[in-house]
């Protein structure tokens, strides 16, 4: 599932690719990905319409024009592609932006094949809740602001990290990951944390995010947790050789070192 590093490739390919250009027209090949409007009323409104600057909070990418602005969630197989009109669509593509000039217009598309989410307007009741419901984002969030929420939750690490109203961006992979780089445990209270393990949380949000965002996605290194989520058998732990365990934590399927997290004593 796209995590905040993937929107934030995302939220680049609509910049370099559409930011300053003209929507000329609109194609919309399979409506089930529109929220709250039609194919024509969607086509109608955004054609002539010039792309402003794209911004990005937690998982959602916000594409604003001189007209509406549109909120666009990408769920478990949604993307962003940058092609020559020309080029054929692939059998996912479900919406056509032709930009630019007649002469060599590029054409941005919103590919999806599970079509779990899609695209709203941003003044459409359900898009603005759900927009608002969301905490901090996870790249930007301060130390402040993290200490804060920490206090103001009760459960388990894991739990907190995926409620995107308490951190906005973070996923399955990322919140593995920077649990096991903090050496904390998943299954630790957000309250239990020492004045220490706070700061060294944040440190580590900071710097698996900043890497990620480079990647444009969580890298799968061999010096990440990350690069051995997959391992047949379960692998060992890339700090200390421990054997990784892997059970369900908050619903997820969730990958930790026993000897670098220890549990938490009850």
């Amino acid at each position: 599932m796209p995590e905040l590093p993937d929107v934030e490739s995302f939220r680049e390919i609509l910049a370099d690719c559409a930011r300053g250009r003209t929507i000329r027209r609109v194609e919309v090949r399979d409506s089930g990905v529109l929220h709250g409007t039609s194919a024509r009323r969607f086509s109608r409104d955004l054609a002539g319409r010039e792309v402003r600057e794209p911004e990005r909070h937690g998982k959602w990418l916000l594409v604003r024009t001189d007209g509406p602005t549109l909120l666009l969630h990408f769920g478990m197989t949604g993307r962003l592609v940058c092609a020559d009109a020309d080029d054929p669509p692939h059998r996912h593509d479900r919406i056509l932006f032709t930009l630019g000039d007649t002469r060599r217009p590029r054409q941005l598309r919103y590919r999806d094949q599970r079509k779990l989410k899609g695209l709203w307007y941003a003044d459409d009741p359900e898009a603005a809740r759900r927009l608002d419901e969301q905490g901090p984002d996870a790249l930007t969030v301060s130390r402040a602001a993290l200490d804060a929420a920490l206090a103001a939750r009760r459960g388990r690490l894991k739990a907190a990290f995926l409620d995107q109203s308490f951190l906005a961006g973070l996923g399955n992979l990322l919140t593995d990951e920077i649990l096991w780089q903090a050496r904390l445990h998943p299954a630790r209270t957000t309250r239990s944390l020492t004045e220490d393990e706070r700061a060294a949380l944040h440190r580590t949000l900071r710097r698996v995010l900043r890497t990620s965002v480079r990647a444009g996605q969580v890298p799968p290194r061999d010096t990440w947790l990350t690069g051995r989520r997959d391992a047949p058998g379960g692998a060992p732990c890339p700090r200390c050789g421990t054997r990784l365990r892997s059970a369900p934590v908050a619903g997820r399927t969730t990958l930790w070192c026993p000897h670098c997290q220890p549990a938490p004593s009850r």
